[in-house]
C-alpha cells in the first residue's frame, strides 16, 4: 500500500505543470510522505490497528490523491477539448494520459481496501462483517491458507482488471457502493482511454 502511495505521488510530479494546477512539482509527494509517514507511525506492521485518528488520516490520504487526479483528469480532458498547448504533443498526451490512468488504478484500489470490511485493520483483527466484493480464494479456501483474507495487491488487481478490461475478472462485486464504484472506475478509464488515444492519432497523422 505504502509503494503504491509513493508511486502515485511520483506519477503526479511526473505530470507536466498544466495538469498539476501550478503547484511546485514535488511539494505533493512531500505532503503524501508525510501523511504515510504519520500512519506508519501509528501503525507499524501489517496494518491492524483499529482506531478513529488512523482511518480519519488514512481516508484524507486516499482524498488528497483522489482531488489531485480527478483535478488533473479534468483538466486533460479541457485541454484535449480546447486545444491546448502540451494536448499538440503527442509523447506527452500519451504519457499523461498513462499516469493519470495509472493513478485512477491506484487510487480505486485504495478505496476498495480501505472500504472493504469495515478497513484494512478490521479483515487482519478478522472482521465480521460482510464482505462488498468476493474473491476466488474465499469460494476456493482449500488453495489458501487458513484465515486468508483480501490484502492491497488483491485490490489493486481488482482495479486493474476493472480499468484494463472494463469489467470485473474473477472478483464479484456484491454491495451497491462497490457496483457504482467499480462503474465510475470504467467509466474514468474509458473516457480518458478514448480522448488521450484519439488525440494522438490525429496528431500523429
Amino acid at each position: 500500500m505504502a509503494l503504491a502511495v509513493l508511486a502515485a505521488g511520483g506519477l503526479r510530479a511526473a505530470l507536466p505543470s498544466q495538469l498539476r494546477s501550478g503547484d511546485a512539482r514535488w511539494v505533493f509527494v512531500l505532503v503524501v510522505v508525510v501523511l504515510l509517514a504519520v500512519l506508519g507511525i501509528g501503525d507499524p506492521g501489517r496494518i491492524d490497528r483499529d482506531s478513529t485518528w488512523l482511518r480519519a488520516a488514512t481516508g484524507t490520504l486516499i482524498g488528497l490523491i483522489s482531488a489531485a487526479n480527478a483535478t488533473a483528469a479534468i483538466r486533460l480532458v479541457a485541454g484535449i477539448i480546447g486545444a491546448a498547448t502540451f494536448s499538440a504533443n503527442a509523447n506527452v498526451l500519451l504519457a499523461s494520459g498513462g499516469a493519470i490512468w495509472l493513478s485512477n488504478v491506484i487510487i480505486f484500489g485504495l478505496w476498495y481496501w480501505d472500504l472493504d470490511r469495515g478497513g484494512a485493520a478490521a479483515r487482519a483483527r478478522g472482521s465480521g462483517l460482510p464482505p462488498a466484493f468476493i474473491f476466488p480464494e474465499m469460494t476456493n479456501a482449500e488453495y489458501v491458507a487458513p484465515g486468508w483474507y483480501p490484502k492491497f495487491l488483491d485490490y489493486f488487481y481488482l482495479s486493474f482488471t476493472t480499468s484494463a478490461a472494463f469489467s470485473p475478472a474473477d472478483v464479484s462485486a456484491i454491495r451497491p457502493w462497490a457496483k457504482l464504484m467499480m462503474m465510475a472506475e470504467q467509466a474514468i478509464s474509458l473516457l480518458v482511454a478514448i480522448l488521450v488515444v484519439s488525440r494522438a492519432v490525429n496528431i500523429l497523422r
